[in-house]
C-alpha cells in the first residue's frame, strides 16, 4: 500500500495564454527544471481555490493579469521515478485559458525568461526543451477548441 500525505495537493494548475496565434511559454529558473519550457502553471496552495490558484500563477510567473474563461481540459501526467523523494511523480493537471493584461516580466527568481511560440515550434520541443511533453496536447486542444465551463469545477471548504 502506497503512503498518502496529505499536506500538499497533487495538482497543478496552468493556463495557455494565446496571442496573435502564438503560445506563452516561461523558461524555468527552478533546480530541478531550470533551464526548461513551461506554461505558466504551478501547485495550488492547500486550501486555495483552483481559480485563484491559477491566476495567482499566471502573476507571479509572467506579470500578467489573469482572467479565466474556460477549461481547456484535466491531464493526467505520470512522470519517471524522482530520487529525491523516492516515488513516481503523478500529477493531474487543470489547464485552463482566459484572457490576460497588464505588463509581462522579462524575469524573476522562478523564471528566467517570458518568450511567445508559434505551436510548430512547441510541437518541435523535445525533453531537452520542454518540461512535460504533455504540454504539446495542452496546446493542440487549446487550438481545437477545448473549451469546458468553470462551472464544472467546485471549490468547498469542509469543517
Amino acid at each position: 500500500m502506497i503512503k498518502r500525505v496529505f499536506t500538499q495537493v497533487f495538482a497543478v494548475v496552468g493556463a495557455i495564454l494565446e496571442k496573435d496565434g502564438k503560445v506563452l511559454l516561461v523558461r524555468e529558473n527552478k533546480t530541478s527544471a531550470r533551464g526548461l519550457w513551461n506554461q505558466p502553471a504551478g501547485w495550488p496552495d492547500v486550501g486555495e481555490d483552483l481559480i485563484a490558484s491559477v491566476r495567482r500563477e499566471v502573476k507571479e510567473e509572467t506579470g500578467f493579469d489573469f482572467q479565466p474563461t474556460g477549461l481547456v481540459g484535466v491531464y493526467s501526467l505520470v512522470k519517471g521515478p524522482d530520487a529525491r523523494v523516492e516515488a513516481t511523480r503523478h500529477a493531474v493537471k487543470l489547464i485552463f485559458r482566459g484572457t490576460f493584461g497588464g505588463q509581462a516580466l522579462a524575469s524573476n527568481e522562478e523564471i528566467q525568461e517570458v518568450k511567445w511560440f508559434a505551436p510548430e515550434e512547441i510541437y518541435a520541443m523535445d525533453s531537452s526543451t520542454l518540461r512535460d511533453l504533455d504540454i504539446k496536447q495542452e496546446v493542440k486542444d487549446y487550438f481545437a477548441g477545448k473549451n469546458y465551463p468553470l462551472e464544472i469545477i467546485r471549490h468547498t471548504l469542509s469543517k
